[in-house]
């Protein structure tokens, strides 16, 4: 299985859409757009998971799909 994370960048200026907790694969300027791409990426590579992580790297939500 996949993993995705939605992690903010260290200002919180931005987010990163990362696989496997290794290199960002995108930035976006915003979180929403930020999920929805990962969601989209965990989709169309099912079994995937989505982790969205706060400022501290807590899990906050999680989706599989």
């Amino acid at each position: 299985m996949k993993k995705y994370s939605v992690t903010p960048n260290a200002d919180v200026s931005g987010w990163f859409v990362k696989l496997e907790d290794v290199a960002a694969e995108e930035e976006y300027f915003s979180k929403d757009d930020a999920i929805a791409a990962a969601e989209k990426m965990a989709q169309e590579n099912s079994p995937s998971k989505v982790e969205i992580l706060d400022k501290y790297h807590n899990i906050i939500e999680e989706k599989t799909y």
